[in-house]
């Protein structure tokens, strides 16, 4: 991967920060490049659509976009961009998220956002690495051996489970 950030995280409130921080972690786990910004679509939406506008140009290739309450910024982001946008609808209303979750999901036919679930920044950043990895053999094969871990470590809690309950 060049110098470039790869997968742009734009959080609608530095609020936000402790349910994305896991997306975080998990695109260093997988060695992808990243940039992170709080902006707002109500509050600083020149400099959403700056950014929006300018990413490709900047080597960004996917858009993660947390937000919560209303949560219009995923959206906001994808009418001015064609990179893939993901929307991370964060838990952070009395509705439990599903204000943000409905609000990201919805969106009208031709501009398209990707949404994971509430507060599934995992998710967020495991799916901007599925994207990347299209076109970079390197971090599929390492997505790819994420989940034969994966898929060992549930073979071994039935075995646990199993030897506790006395069942083998």
């Amino acid at each position: 991967m060049d110098n470039h950030a790869k997968v742009a995280v734009i959080m609608g409130s530095k609020s936000d920060f402790e349910a994305v921080k896991p997306c975080f972690d998990t695109l260093k786990k997988f060695c992808v490049k990243f940039d992170a910004h709080v902006m707002s679509a109500h509050r600083t939406p020149d400099l959403v659509c700056g950014y929006a506008k300018s990413a490709e140009n900047s080597g960004v290739k996917v858009i993660i976009a947390a937000a919560g309450k209303a949560a219009h910024l995923g959206g906001f982001i994808a009418a001015y961009t064609t990179l893939p946008v993901i929307g991370l609808p964060i838990k952070s209303s009395t509705l439990d998220g599903l204000d943000s979750l409905l609000s990201i999901v919805q969106m009208p036919s031709g501009i398209p956002v990707a949404t994971v679930a509430i507060d599934g920044s995992v998710n967020a950043a495991l799916l901007a690495c599925e994207i990347l990895a299209l076109s970079d053999p390197i971090l599929s094969d390492k997505l790819k051996e994420e989940r034969k871990k994966m898929h060992s470590g549930v073979i071994e809690k039935d075995r646990e489970l199993r030897s506790e309950l006395e069942l083998d």
